[in-house]
């Protein structure tokens, strides 16, 4: 296979990323590495074809050793450098937007981003449009080249698209445990003509021959947070007996390829054809994996070759929820099992206004709430009766001529309002639909289904004229707190 992919117009990388993120890790208590000296051992990578290096705004002094080791090259368009923006839950005004932006450019030394990548960390509160919306600005004065999103669902990532966002990739998490990204994600991905980035390829070094029959490990005995965050993982799929399972197979296919079980488990995600790389971690200065890495590009994987690790992970439970969702929901599978190490708080989407003993409302902020005199929705005791919504955010309509990215966009304001007020999606006991065109009640039904999966709240779906041009879809929804 091609040791080199095009993510997007302009921007060729190499199909293996270097990724950067345990700088964090080596940098922990306090520690600081030297910028020029760490610089200088990226070099072999790329003279080894591996141009590509993945960073962020929080994996320690990455972006600033980047920056150096760009500086130092003749041909400075010879590497690409790729970072993330990880805002904190909450508003994101311009303002925010740019500062990141330029912070990351004063750390790298650059005059432009070649692919800057975005998190949301909270859905329901359509801050995370805001915040695209103004890097798409900012891709238009050129300060951004290329715009892509990290550990997105494929509802979300739906809606960012279908709103008009031009994202060109999407990191996710992927691997021979985990295999979320060929599912939905990777049907979107043909649909909208993006790529992956799958990282966690060897599961922070448990898909190699160091874990093959070896027992299974205590906490004390994870050294590293990739290590304690993939643990889960293998938890989350079933535990160590059908983890060990999985490694005597890859290791049968290794055998027969003459290679390594990390050569084989890094090219078989590169058989999603919607991944355009994977990404392997780095320690820069303390170990390298540039001679192994060199081989997984030219293996081929056989029929049988796939056959054989298919057959161990059908023993493997799926991993929960769609890509990214072990950010955002339980089972938080990070490295401490919950938030604490990204996040402080997440604020609630809108703010409740008390109105009486027992009685609350919150307001969206859309034009038609002031101008038809109503709120979003209103909690009374412990129901929340939830206004008719479309995908109305301030004065835009979200989700362009995508049914089902309307949809999900929908619900995802009936969620903020619910929280907003105390309860949770779970709490819906009653959901309307009205489509406007009812040959598009399938998309409809279905992101209903994919979004209430397991809450089965009572349900009408039926056609309607719509206020308003080009809106799809309108739902309300009623829900009832415990008591």
């Amino acid at each position: 296979m091609q040791s080199k992919t095009t993510l997007a117009k302009g921007l060729e990388i190499s199909t293996i990323v270097t990724g950067l993120w345990q700088i964090a890790d080596m940098e922990r208590n306090g520690k600081t590495l030297d910028p020029d000296i760490t610089s200088a051992f990226m070099l072999p990578y790329l003279e080894n074809g591996f141009s590509s290096f993945d960073m962020a705004d929080h994996y320690g002094s990455s972006e600033i050793i980047s920056g150096i080791f760009r500086q130092g090259l003749s041909d400075k368009k010879s590497v690409q450098l790729f970072t993330k923006w990880v805002p904190k839950p909450g508003k994101i005004s311009r303002q925010d937007v740019r500062k990141a932006v330029q912070t990351a450019l004063d750390r790298m030394q650059v005059d432009t981003i070649d692919l800057l990548q975005f998190h949301a960390w909270y859905y329901p509160d359509p801050s995370w449009l805001d915040g695209l919306f103004y890097l798409k600005e900012l891709k238009q004065e050129g300060l951004i080249q290329n715009i892509g999103v990290t550990n997105f669902d494929a509802a979300h990532l739906r809606i960012a698209l279908a709103s008009g966002i031009p994202i060109v990739s999407n990191q996710v998490c992927h691997s021979l445990i985990d295999t979320r990204a060929s599912q939905q994600m990777a049907t979107l991905c043909q649909e909208y003509d993006v790529k992956l980035l799958a990282f966690g390829t060897l599961a922070g070094g448990f898909l190699t021959e160091k874990w093959l029959y070896q027992t299974e490990p205590s906490n004390d005995e994870l050294t590293t947070w990739s290590q304690m965050k993939y643990k889960r993982f293998i938890d989350a799929a079933g535990g160590w007996i059908p983890f060990q399972n999985l490694l005597q197979s890859v290791k049968t296919v290794a055998e027969k390829h003459k290679v390594s079980m990390a050569n084989i488990a890094t090219r078989y995600i590169l058989e999603n054809t919607a991944v355009a790389a994977v990404i392997i971690g780095a320690r820069l200065g303390e170990s390298e994996h540039i001679t192994d890495n060199k081989r997984t590009t030219a293996i081929e994987l056989d029929e049988s070759d796939i056959t054989i690790i298919q057959k161990a992970q059908d023993q493997l439970n799926p991993i929960p929820g769609g890509c990214g969702d072990e950010y955002r929901k339980p089972p938080f599978l990070t490295a401490s099992g919950d938030l604490s190490d990204h996040l402080e708080a997440i604020p609630t989407a809108f703010t409740a206004i008390k109105t009486g003993k027992n009685r609350e409302q919150v307001f969206s902020g859309t034009e038609w709430e002031s101008f038809a005199g109503y709120s979003r929705a209103v909690k009374d005791g412990n129901r929340i009766h939830v206004s008719g919504t479309t995908a109305t955010h301030g004065s835009q309509m979200i989700g362009g001529t995508d049914p089902a990215a309307q949809t999900h966009f929908v619900i995802d304001k009936i969620e903020g309002a619910i929280t907003s007020l105390g309860g949770s999606l779970a709490d819906v006991v009653r959901t309307r639909i009205f489509v406007n065109d009812i040959e598009q009640w399938e998309p409809v039904a279905r992101a209903h289904g994919i979004r209430f999966k397991g809450i089965n709240p009572a349900n009408t779906l039926v056609e309607a004229k719509l206020v308003g041009n080009g809106y799809l879809v309108e739902i309300e929804a009623e829900a009832i707190l415990p008591s």
